[in-house]
């Protein structure tokens, strides 16, 4: 007997439809083995020892795995299928197959009929997509990329979807399909011969429901807030016109002034994420295993991988590729601390997602692209020691250290950065206990960073862009038009720093920022005056 069911199969962090066929087909001679189990369809390792875990599965959930040659085909059979998610897809059709579920569609013969004795007939799940990873107790684990499948069942007109307790809310997100949590292969089938009878009746299961309003409404309060940090007033204002208009930046500093402290405050000040970007954002954690117990990601992302990070970590990879520490930083912030001290080939890789905001690895079967539309916040020394033109300590480098130091940051990475902001030690007036607070919260420079970005969406709307880091030179040209004084200005400070022309755009794109936090439509020179201060390490002074 021919039973058909169907399940999904998450290829970067989208989801595409596989169809499990299971026969079962009666021994014929000495040349058959009675109860072999085999899975076509270019299986990895991971479904191909599924065999066993399904054959045992049934048997303690109080089923008979049937006495019959079974062949499993995933279909289309061109595609690698990996991970263990189609056991429990295969386990019920398995048991479909054998007569063991009540209620399914049917074409060529009854329900119900063991196999064997009516081989001709061909049953399926036609409105029902299942997965899940099964224990050999029967219970049913946890799968990665939840929400990508559910999306992709719901495009395809599918009805029903049954997979883990623990991946339910994430799933459950996606309107227009009926999500149903189960815990064991019993359950399933029992779930399923309810879904049949209902068919009928009309009188359904009730599936599992999400207060959206509810959801987007549930922050977790922060643990940390810009009020908390004394002094350091100009790299507060360098972060809050970062956040402004999605600049990258670059913070340089001696050990213990606080750049790490600032850069991890640097969500709480972003725009809050609309529905859209964290249904986004959720399909990458999914695809990676790391969403939470509300099933939808409403934070944004602060990601701050060590320096020993391999290219393939930061940008992703693997054989079948999986997101890296960029794709995971969407619509959020990657932080760099000790930048220099990265490997200079990782640090090149960075260039295509901070230029395209999406990164593509290719592999001899398949080529995936990934999102990575990120703030790039990264923090520096200014010499080996940590020291140089510190007041209090004696720097002990050399120029030719300094030199080489910051050379291990390439030109054309630098030129990407925005934003470059000296965070100088704080002084000890400034630490006292009973000094003023640090200053604004995050609560009130959120507002006018998000006054600001809403002036941008409005500015740019229609060109696809949603902030002023976004703006290509054609953009630029129409949006960041300057006076005949700022002309006189930006051009003698190109001539005196050497500035490159993608350091020119990014100056005009931070004067644009600035005048938008000001509320201002037209840029003028006390605008492009603290834009050009943004650019420290285009100044010749390490020598």
């Amino acid at each position: 007997m021919l039973f058909r069911t169907q399940s999904a199969a998450v290829y970067g962090i989208d989801a595409d439809l596989v169809e499990v066929e299971v026969d079962l087909t009666p021994a014929r001679g000495e040349s058959d083995s009675p109860a072999s189990v085999t899975i076509v369809g270019l299986p990895d390792a991971a479904v191909r020892e599924s065999r066993e875990r399904i054959r045992a599965a049934i048997n303690n959930s109080g089923f008979f795995f049937p006495f019959h040659k079974t062949t499993i085909n995933l279909a289309p059979a061109d595609v690698r299928k990996e991970g263990a998610s189609f056991d429990l897809p295969i386990a019920l059709g398995i048991l479909g197959a054998n007569g063991d579920i009540e209620g399914m569609n049917e074409t060529g013969g009854k329900s119900g009929n063991k196999a064997g004795e009516n081989h001709e007939a061909h049953t399926s799940l036609t409105d029902v997509l299942t997965v899940g990873e099964l224990s050999l107790d029967g219970s049913v684990r946890a799968i990665k990329g939840a929400l990508s499948i559910a999306l992709r069942a719901r495009e395809a007109s599918i009805k029903f979807l049954l997979l883990p307790e623990e991946n339910a809310k994430e799933a459950a997100v996606v309107s227009g399909i009926d999500v149903y949590a189960v815990t064991s292969l019993r359950g399933a089938v029992d779930l399923i011969t309810r879904l049949g009878r209902a068919a009928q009746t009309g009188n359904y299961p009730a599936p599992l429901r999400v207060d959206m309003v509810e959801l987007l409404a549930h922050r977790e309060d922060a643990r940390v807030d810009f009020a908390e940090v004394r002094g350091q007033f100009a790299a507060k204002r360098a972060l809050e016109v970062a956040s402004a208009g999605g600049h990258n930046i670059l913070l340089i500093g001696p050990p213990g002034s606080g750049k790490t402290m600032l850069a991890k405050r640097l969500p709480t000040i972003l725009p809050p994420l609309e529905f859209e970007a964290a249904l986004e954002l959720t399909k990458i954690y999914s695809v990676a295993g790391l969403t939470n117990r509300t099933g939808l990601i409403t934070q944004r992302p602060f990601r701050n991988p060590h320096h020993t990070i391999s290219d393939a970590g930061l940008i992703g990879g693997g054989a079948v590729p999986r997101p890296g520490e960029v794709s995971l930083a969407h619509h959020g912030v990657l932080f760099l601390d000790e930048l220099p001290e990265f490997d200079r080939s990782v640090l090149e890789v960075l260039r295509q997602p901070l230029e395209d905001k999406q990164v593509t690895i290719s592999r001899a079967a398949m080529a995936l692209t990934f999102p990575a539309s990120f703030m790039l916040a990264a923090a520096m020394n200014p010499c080996p020691c940590g020291f140089w033109n510190d007041p209090t300590r004696e720097c002990r480098c050399t120029p030719l250290q300094i030199d080489r130091y910051v050379g291990r940051i390439s030109g054309p990475l630098l030129d990407r950065i925005d934003i470059h902001i000296d965070v100088p030690a704080v002084g000890f007036k400034d630490l006292r206990g009973d000094a003023p607070p640090g200053g604004e919260t995050s609560a009130v420079i959120r507002e006018r960073v998000k006054a600001a970005r809403d002036k941008q969406h409005v500015r740019l709307r229609g060109e696809n862009i949603f902030s002023n880091a976004q703006m290509a030179a054609g953009e630029i040209r129409k949006h960041c038009r300057i006076d005949a004084e700022c002309e006189a200005m930006l051009e003698a400070a190109m001539r005196r720093q050497g500035l490159s022309a993608r350091a020119y755009h990014r100056i005009l794109k931070v004067s644009r920022t600035i005048a938008d936090l000001e509320g201002k439509d037209d840029i003028t020179s006390t605008h492009l005056a603290e834009a050009v201060g943004y650019r420290s390490l285009d100044r010749t002074y390490w020598a």
